[in-house]
């Protein structure tokens, strides 16, 4: 399957006007098997397909900013509740209310979301946008459909695989009201946030300097990891949202589009939902092990 990228929002290469020799910086995180440098001449090679500005180490500042603002968010946040909402629950009771970890979520993709864009706009001086290949593809629909068959395929191999029986995600569904809550997030900024850093910041710089199949392996691989706590570390579901993470970088590599695998995701987690609502009666009637979520 083919999709057609936006071409004006392709991003254009940066020509820099200053003619002095950059000086000595340091190593790439990312550049494995860096080749030696020598005096000779290099051979005129055609520019690699992903060349993005920020480096390795961007990559890891914004890793380091979204491990930093879960713990120190959701500490505040329940802190916050139980001083001025909840003043008379204990710490443990709060902290295991939905409302709130989908306060402190929001708060969290806030400031990643930010980070991100004054990294690429603050420090490098693009559009966050087109630097980051947002380009909108014209075949939504198609995209879509690919998401909600991959659910069903993958629906194939639970059987095959150890499920969990019970998980702190699923909890997350008891009430109605937050689990409309959460599938508006899981459809909306739970995707974009994932898709922006996984498949639009990290997917790049790793295949420039390894190529597209390691960088599509090497994003899918943490994307399925970070899930393990909400599905009790069972290695079973972590593996069905690295599959996930597997389609979503193809597709990112194939349109060079982060619009295109944002739309699969989508479709992922938007069929989960609709397919939830109706067989629960609207999060009414919850039934275990339903939900894979990514």
């Amino acid at each position: 399957m083919s999709f057609s990228d936006n071409p004006q929002f392709e991003p254009r290469p940066i020509v820099s006007t200053d003619t002095q020799e950059p000086g000595p910086s340091a190593p790439d995180p990312f550049a494995f098997g860096a080749h030696a440098v020598s005096d000779a001449p290099a051979p005129t090679a055609p520019p690699p397909v992903e060349n993005p500005i920020w480096s390795g180490w961007d990559v890891l500042l914004i890793a380091g900013l979204t491990f930093v603002s879960m713990l120190v968010l959701q500490l505040l946040v329940i802190f916050g509740a139980v001083w001025f909402v909840y003043p008379h629950s204990n710490l443990s009771e709060v902290s295991q209310k939905p409302i709130l970890l989908l306060v402190s979520q929001f708060l969290i993709y806030a400031v990643v979301a930010a980070g991100m864009v004054m990294l690429v706009e603050g420090k490098y001086h693009v559009p966050f946008w087109q630097s980051i290949r947002w380009n909108w593809p014209r075949s939504e629909w198609k995209l879509l459909a690919l998401g909600a068959g991959m659910l069903f395929t993958l629906g194939l191999m639970q059987s095959l695989l150890p499920m969990p029986k019970d998980t702190p995600f699923e909890h997350l569904f008891d009430r109605p009201r937050d689990a409309y809550l959460l599938s508006i997030i899981a459809v909306t900024l739970g995707p974009l946030m994932e898709e922006l850093f996984f498949r639009g910041l990290m997917y790049p710089v790793l295949a420039r300097r390894l190529g597209a199949a390691w960088g599509i392996a090497l994003t899918a691989l943490p994307f399925g990891l970070i899930h393990l706590p909400q599905y009790g570390w069972a290695w079973g579901a972590a593996l069905i949202i690295v599959l996930v993470g597997v389609v979503c970088g193809v597709v990112r590599a194939v349109t060079g589009s982060v619009g295109a695998s944002f739309l699969v995701h989508v479709g992922y987690n938007g069929t989960q939902m609709i397919i939830a609502v109706v067989y629960t009666h609207g999060f009414r009637h919850m039934e275990k092990g339903i939900f894979f979520l990514c």
